[in-house]
């Protein structure tokens, strides 16, 4: 038994075929199923059984398969490692960025990367936490940027804290709303269109706690997207409101063409960011840099 049978069986596992399997591992269908006959030969038990067309693990090979998975991985880690102490490079970095740290980081990051370390292969891919963190358990990502308050806790990741920004209401400097020089109230706030990124459960509770029911974003919120940079352009070119962090519109602020829209009582609110990655995975030295970027920032 060597670690190549064990990544054949996953394999098998994760595709439920033979072919597909073989073809994974660019091999033939012959050499891998005397790939899984010499591990079931090496432990004395049957790991698949065939149903139908399909091949599934047995009790057994589903207990194999498990700690197998765990074996993989810490082998690909110790190469993983290995390769870093070997060639002495910074390594690569994938990284995941949740909407507020998208608009904050992605544009000056990959930037700061090109004239800096131009060396080091950077891929950054914005988009929902929700799907992100199953693909940093599948190792798509070395490391996620998000609002920590959409990551659950758990003993695989490593959730590290990286600042905190303001948040509150934007809209066009020369908004109805604003004309009275007043702060207003929700209701009012409600006549128009409210955008906003997808928010997290704390967030909305908060929402509700200081305005009422008539805050649930669920009902409330009427333009949603990941971009915060999508939203603030709708919000200079109509009168729909931004509900989110203000860093991301601090530049159209100065300049006259947007503007925090007062409201009462006041709301109160900040996104606290995250760096998350896989507890037990070997770090490149690259992170690093990512980490010291971040939490440089995401401050107000």
């Amino acid at each position: 038994m060597n670690l190549r049978h064990l990544e054949h069986l996953l394999a098998v596992a994760d595709t439920g075929s033979f072919s597909r399997a073989a073809e994974r591992h660019h091999i033939t269908q012959s050499a891998l199923s005397r790939s899984i006959q010499a591990l079931e030969d090496a432990l004395d038990a049957r790991l698949i059984d065939r149903v139908g067309k399909r091949n599934e693990l047995t009790p057994f090979g589903q207990a194999v398969a498990l700690r197998a998975r765990r074996m993989v991985l810490d082998a690909a880690e110790l190469r993983r490692s290995a390769e870093f102490l070997r060639e002495g490079h910074m390594g690569s970095l994938r990284i995941g960025l949740g909407s507020g740290p998208s608009a904050m980081l992605m544009r000056p990051f990959l930037g700061y990367m090109a004239r800096t370390f131009p060396g080091v292969e950077v891929s950054v891919s914005p988009g929902a936490t929700e799907l992100q963190v199953p693909q940093l358990r599948q190792r798509a990502f070395d490391a996620l940027v998000v609002d920590m308050h959409r990551v659950a806790p758990a003993s695989d990741l490593s959730i590290e804290d990286l600042g905190e920004m303001r948040a509150g209401f934007i809209c066009r400097h020369d908004h109805p709303l604003r004309a009275s020089g007043a702060a207003v109230s929700f209701a009012e706030m409600r006549r128009y269109p409210l955008a906003s990124t997808p928010l997290s459960a704390e967030v909305s509770r908060g929402l509700i706690a200081r305005y009422g029911a008539e805050a649930d974003p669920q009902r409330a919120v009427t333009l949603r997207c990941d971009d915060i940079h999508s939203l603030l352009d709708t919000i200079r070119e109509s009168d729909a409101i931004f509900l989110g962090i203000l860093g991301p519109a601090w530049p159209d602020i100065r300049a006259g063409r947007l503007a925090e829209l007062e409201i009462r009582p006041a709301l109160n609110a900040s996104a606290r960011f995250a760096l998350v990655t896989l507890a037990d995975r070997t770090e490149a030295p690259a992170m690093a840099i990512l980490r010291r970027f971040a939490s440089e920032r995401l401050r107000d």
